[in-house]
């Protein structure tokens, strides 16, 4: 009964509202509660007005930020309060969705979006807050293109969420995604038409309603701001009209390619690298890149049995993985690789395979790496002898692999960056952002992958990099950890302590001024100014 009045009066104009007002007012909904935020919003907005009147900045950018699900939404209200605080003219709007992958019935969504917009109220007049909700347009037609883009979008939410990559179009999940993203988009699109806004800010810009956002306002020509981060504490990675999740390393390789280290930027490279392979923290990353520490190429040998045969060592990602889906080169997808290499190692019993599982598949729900290749050799009599599986969550350091390996071969993961800093000739099949930087193999069909594959294998002494190539991939790695992020005092991951640590008015100081001021100014769709800062 409750279920059939919730689907009544929410097909009611302003039921769910009035509802909300009268019953509800000021009090969380489903999935949202805010009770960090709603304590923070009026103090920021306090320090950021105060920082307006006294160093009345000029006047900067009319700005759309954008974002749903709590976490992104408790971030980019105080990132939209802060550029406010700058002098920019900011908008920030919001879908309050709680789950991207679970369907809500439309009295429960209503009374959501009342509380997220009472509470993100108390930000104005630093931000503007639009409820893209309530200005959806169910009849609204999208332009041909876009709607193509928003369905390929909705397919890498579905491979995103159940970590699959062949998907039913006709599915459950697939159709909500379509159905949400479309609604995004057209409302997004709309408003943007309307109020054409010097440039839009959001996460991601791949997956989700920020790709559906994403893909809305590029087909309006506006200039789009995509933000993430990774391992680093207080670092954002940031990209200009493209999803961020490419790390598009173009313009920063041309800046740098043909610099030397110095002394102390190849030391601090080589401590981040020996922290990887020691599994150790460093610095201000903020995880351990390996379960157990390293052992030594021998001791490993020895424990999965090894001879004299050359090694090959495929470092797979996780499947669906955001760094993988679109990333295919000459391949319908890392899934169909993985397949079709497995099927040409099993007629090679003159070489070792070594297949290292993600460690992050502990942590998965989809199909494992594993399960692809032993369904992909079901014909053969018995699994072969000379490939070695290594689960997730088995003891061993990747890095003892490297140690080992006469070839790598990998699809987007970093461990192909670090093979070739071992010197370790390695083929990158995917679209990964330090393919094609002088110190890879970079196949362009099958026909190609092949022939590089077992060249290598045939003489692998022959394809060892050479000094130069070994170099360029020390430069290269110096540069994307250290050059590519750019400095940011809130993190996502640990966003309410780095508030403690980095609040409002110290970020706003001079103090902090020339730390994060190109950040900002890139966050604004500035151009980057690329220095040895770090």
């Amino acid at each position: 009964m409750k279920r059939r009045l919730k689907r009544f009066f929410g097909k009611l104009p302003f039921a769910p509202e009035i509802y909300w007002r009268l019953r509800q007012y000021g009090k969380p909904t489903g999935g949202f509660a805010f009770q960090k935020l709603s304590k923070a919003i009026p103090e920021w907005r306090k320090v950021g007005l105060n920082n307006l009147a006294q160093n009345k900045p000029p006047r900067g950018k009319k700005i759309f930020l954008f974002a749903t699900l709590r976490y992104w939404i408790e971030h980019a209200t105080l990132v939209g309060m802060a550029l406010g605080a700058l002098g920019n003219e900011v908008t920030l709007a919001f879908l309050p969705y709680a789950n991207w992958q679970k369907p809500i019935d439309e009295f429960d969504l209503r009374r959501q979006n009342m509380f997220v917009r009472y509470v993100l109220s108390q930000a104005e007049p630093l931000i503007k807050v639009v409820p893209l909700l309530s200005t959806m347009n169910l009849d609204q037609h999208l332009p041909e293109a876009l709607q193509k883009e928003i369905e390929d979008a909705a397919l890498q939410d579905a491979q995103y969420t159940q970590q699959v990559e062949e998907i039913n179009r006709n599915g459950k999940l697939y159709r909500l995604r379509l159905e949400r993203n479309l609604q995004a988009a057209a409302a997004a699109l709309a408003w943007m038409k309307k109020n054409k806004p010097d440039v839009v800010i959001l996460p991601s810009g791949s997956i989700l309603e920020f790709g559906a956002v994403f893909h809305a306002a590029r087909s309006l020509s506006l200039p789009v701001v995509t933000y993430e981060f990774g391992e680093q504490r207080q670092r954002i990675w940031l990209s200009l009209n493209q999803p961020v999740m490419r790390q598009n390393t173009d313009e920063l390789w041309q800046v740098f390619r043909d610099r030397p280290l110095t002394a102390e930027q190849r030391e601090r490279i080589q401590n981040l690298y020996a922290a990887r392979m020691k599994a150790n923290l460093w610095e201000n990353f903020a995880r351990q890149w390996q379960g157990v520490p390293n052992v030594g190429g021998d001791q490993v040998r020895a424990d999965l049995g090894l001879d004299e045969r050359p090694v090959v060592l495929l470092a797979a990602n996780v499947i669906g993985d955001s760094l993988t889906l679109g990333r295919q080169v000459f391949t319908d997808s890392m899934t169909e690789w993985l397949v079709k290499t497995a099927q040409l190692f099993a007629q090679r019993d003159d070489i070792q395979c070594i297949i290292r599982i993600h460690p992050g598949e502990r942590y998965t729900s989809g199909p494992s790496v594993a399960e692809i290749f032993k369904n992909a050799l079901k014909g053969e009599r018995s699994f072969p002898q000379h490939i070695h599986l290594i689960a997730a969550d088995a003891p061993f350091n990747t890095y003892d692999l490297i140690q080992i390996a006469d070839l790598g071969l990998v699809y987007t993961t970093t461990v192909g960056l670090e093979l070739a800093l071992s010197g370790v000739p390695v083929i990158v099949v995917g679209n990964t952002h330090y393919r094609g930087r002088g110190f890879t193999f970079d196949p362009s069909s099958w026909e190609d992958y092949e022939r590089m594959l077992f060249s290598v294998l045939n003489e692998p002494d022959r394809y060892r990099l050479s000094a130069e190539q070994v170099e360029l991939a020390w430069r290269y790695a110096y540069r994307f950890f250290f050059n590519y992020p750019l400095p940011f005092p809130w993190h996502l991951w640990h966003f309410w302590l780095d508030v403690k640590e980095f609040p409002l008015e110290r970020v706003l100081s001079e103090e902090c001024k020339a730390i994060y001021e190109e950040s900002f100014r890139c966050l604004c769709g500035e151009s980057r100014h690329w220095s040895e800062e770090a």
